[in-house]
C-alpha cells in the first residue's frame, strides 16, 4: 500500500498546514492497528487523545485533594536578631578593612636596610626656606654670613 498521501499530511501536519479534517483523517489512520514500521514513532501523537478519553477520575479523587489541601503545614521560623540581619554588612566592612590594611602595607618597604626618608616639615641642612613674601631678609642674612667669612678660607656649602 501507497503511503504517499499520508507521509504528505505529516509534513504538512509538521509545518502547521493542516486542516481539522486532515488531522481527524490522521487520527484514523494511526488508530488502526497496523501500521507501517517507519510511521510507527508517530502512534502516540495522534493516539493519544483517543486512550485519555477514556481515562476518568476516581471517586475518592475529590477526598485525596481535599486531605493534601487540609493538612497542617509546619513552618519553621526563625527569629532574625539585628547582629544576624547586619551579619552581611560586617563581612563586607571587615574585608575592606583587610585590602585597606594590605594596601597601607604594601606602601612600607619589606627591606631591613631601606633608608627612611626625611620628614617633609624639616628642612634639610644647608639650605634655606623662604617663608612668605619677605624673601629680601634671607638675601640680606646670606650675604652677611659670607662677609664675616674670612677672604683666605674657601666657602664650602653643605647641601645634604
Amino acid at each position: 500500500m501507497d503511503y504517499k498521501y499520508i507521509n504528505q499530511l505529516l509534513q504538512r501536519y509538521w509545518n502547521c498546514e493542516t486542516t481539522l479534517e486532515e488531522e481527524k483523517i490522521l487520527r484514523a489512520f494511526f488508530s488502526q492497528a497496523r501500521i507501517p514500521a517507519h510511521l510507527e514513532p508517530y502512534r502516540p501523537l495522534f493516539v493519544y487523545q483517543q486512550e485519555e478519553q477514556h481515562t476518568r477520575l476516581g471517586s475518592h479523587f475529590d477526598e485525596q485533594v481535599t486531605a493534601l489541601i487540609d493538612e497542617p503545614v509546619t513552618v519553621k521560623a526563625r527569629t532574625l536578631t539585628p547582629t544576624r540581619r547586619l551579619m552581611p554588612l560586617f563581612k563586607a566592612a571587615a574585608m575592606v578593612a583587610i585590602i585597606l590594611t594590605l594596601g597601607n602595607a604594601m606602601q612600607k618597604p619589606f627591606q631591613k636596610g631601606y633608608p627612611e626618608a626625611a620628614p617633609a616639615t624639616q628642612a634639610a641642612p644647608g639650605t634655606t626656606v623662604a617663608l612668605g613674601s619677605d624673601t629680601t631678609k634671607v638675601d640680606t642674612l646670606q650675604q652677611s654670613s659670607l662677609r664675616q667669612l674670612p677672604a683666605t678660607s674657601p666657602v664650602i656649602m653643605n647641601n645634604e
